[in-house]
């Protein structure tokens, strides 16, 4: 399963049983914890989300509602008696944050914690189904948005049209990659004749906290689901600006030039109480829209974007 599940959806304030920004990605087993909030792991447990699961976490900045449950996370695994490593991706400010919390509780992890800082955009996993890369977003301090993309060779065997034809297991890579094969008499067998096109591959971008960034749809093109902070609705744009966030429909524009699959919605101001505005406004730019809403998973899924009309 490629899937998102949301712990807390709001900005800064906790209001409405609502709490601020943490995320969980599942994806061929991995478990990643993109930013933690305070409560997060409440949250955990409320959803039923398993800490043990969690080997990468991804802190997108520092503002307090994106990182202050984050020590609370720490040191109750290590409570737990958790054993396996953890890699922290984070602004390296980050790295002191937690060497002096630790050093002032007189505390020592009982697992080895790898901090990987962010600086630069680039790839930070490259794994063999997958990969997690960071990009720069537009905010009031140094912000990181991140780009899980799944790994998928153009083709797929057929095990009904392969079957009989002798073709060695080491060679189903290549055809994977669309290769003809030729066996040991000369034989040529095209690659058609043995493989089908294979699914889009799926990607899940996650845009932080970030104000209209025309430059941002470059860097997340095509994303089959597109997570976008709307902190505030249309009719406050100076006090997004002001606050380096977005609205409703500065982020259905981004989900438009991007071509995105579909746009989750989320960090939502405290002084909204309902929510069903965001809704109705983005999707009035942007039909394929969904809120985040706390305790739900989003499928992550291939998906054609919506053609809008060109402004």
């Amino acid at each position: 399963m490629f899937g998102v599940t949301i712990l807390g959806n709001n900005s800064a304030l906790p209001a409405y049983d609502r709490h601020p920004t943490a995320q969980v990605v599942t994806l061929y087993g991995h478990s990643f914890l993109i930013d933690c909030g305070e409560g997060t792991q409440l949250q955990m447990s409320r959803y039923k989300v398993r800490r043990s699961r969690i080997g990468h976490i991804f802190i997108s900045h520092l503002h307090g509602d994106h990182y202050f449950g984050l020590m609370g996370l720490l040191t109750s695994m290590g409570l737990l008696g958790r054993k396996d490593g953890i890699h922290l991706y984070a602004p390296p400010e980050l790295d002191e944050i937690i060497r002096v919390q630790l050093a002032a509780s007189d505390t020592e992890l009982p697992f080895p914690l790898h901090f990987h800082p962010l600086t630069r955009e680039e790839v930070l996993v490259d794994h063999r189904k997958f990969s997690v890369e960071c990009f720069a977003t537009r905010h009031r301090i140094p912000c990181w948005g991140f780009l899980i993309r799944e790994k998928k060779a153009p083709r797929r065997i057929s095990r009904e049209k392969i079957a009989g034809l002798n073709i060695p297991s080491w060679f189903y890579d290549r055809l994977k990659n669309g290769e003809d094969y030729t066996d040991q008499e000369g034989t040529l067998i095209p690659n058609e004749s043995v493989t089908v096109a294979n699914t889009p591959a799926r990607s899940y971008a996650y845009c932080a906290d970030t104000l209209f960034d025309e430059e941002l749809p470059a860097k997340i093109k095509d994303a089959s689901l597109l997570y976008h902070e709307t902190t505030y609705l249309k009719d406050l744009p100076e006090r997004a600006m002001a606050r380096f966030h977005s609205t409703t429909v500065q982020a259905a524009e981004i989900a438009r030039r991007s071509m995105a699959g579909r746009l989750l919605i989320g960090h939502f101001s405290s002084k909204y109480e309902e929510l069903d505005p965001f809704l109705e406004e983005t999707r009035a730019l942007f039909a394929r829209t969904e809120l985040a809403v706390e305790g739900a998973t989003y499928l992550v899924e291939p998906a054609p974007p919506i053609p809008l009309p060109e402004k």
